[in-house]
């Protein structure tokens, strides 16, 4: 299954210090993300991104067709567009180069995030993606949760009385 090109906003320029939600799927939606290998070339290479782009890794959730990430821009000249560009062809390139497969499809999603409100529903949407996919029974029992600022029981806790998003 292809995603469309659901495009950048026109009238945002998508620089500064801003919040995003960001899925990327795998190249026709293969089951590419299922080991530990593969997880942690690519996560490598999306925190190499973050790290050139002055972007912090909030949450991620890799499924085994998909990632989402939750992403907050540390400086005010720190570019999403230019983050997602660099994520998926630092982790394509590598992806390919170990395993001899396109890794992800040409467009990805992203929601840019207002609040903190905002901010946790997506956090909690992230960490239980794999629970909805009966991929586990508790998100602390699913290796490919995480983030690079906070433990996940610090965001479960930070998100408990946050309703679930549903969808």
């Amino acid at each position: 299954m292809l995603t469309g090109n659901p495009g950048h906003l026109k009238s945002f320029d998508y620089v500064g210090l801003r919040r995003y939600f960001l899925t990327f799927c795998t190249d026709s939606r293969r089951k590419l993300l299922t080991h530990s290998d593969a997880v942690d070339l690519v996560l490598l290479q999306i925190e190499r991104a973050a790290a050139d782009e002055q972007f912090a890794i909030v949450a991620y959730c890799f499924m085994p067709d998909h990632v989402h990430l939750l992403v907050e821009a540390r400086a005010e000249a720190s570019d999403c567009r230019r983050f997602i560009k660099r994520a998926k062809q630092f982790s394509g390139f590598y992806y390919t180069k170990t395993f001899g497969q396109r890794l992800w499809q040409r467009y990805g999603f992203e929601r840019v995030l207002r609040n903190d409100e905002a901010t946790l529903l997506v956090a909690r949407y992230v960490l239980e993606n794999p629970l909805r996919a009966g991929l586990a029974t508790r998100v602390e029992d699913y290796l490919f949760v995480g983030s690079r600022l906070y433990s996940v029981a610090e965001i479960l806790t930070a998100v408990a009385d946050v309703p679930a998003r549903s969808g």
